[in-house]
């Protein structure tokens, strides 16, 4: 699994973008891979990556 940290979180939209040393770009994540109350930027999370069709995902979301 890969760590990093939210870097840009939407509340109204439920999505943001992790950064991490693991990939080259931001990672997007929806809310509806996380589950639970919303992130916060900066909160340090761990997560798989995987490729969607507009780029990096974020899947398997922890908080750590």
């Amino acid at each position: 699994m890969a760590k990093g940290k939210v870097d840009f979180f939407n509340d109204t939209g439920g999505y943001g973008f992790i950064s991490t040393d693991d990939a080259d770009d931001d990672v997007f994540f929806h809310m509806e891979d996380v589950g639970g109350p919303d992130l916060e930027e900066g909160q340090e999370i761990e997560f798989d990556i995987e490729q969607a069709p507009k780029g990096p995902r974020a899947t398997n979301v922890t908080r750590l």
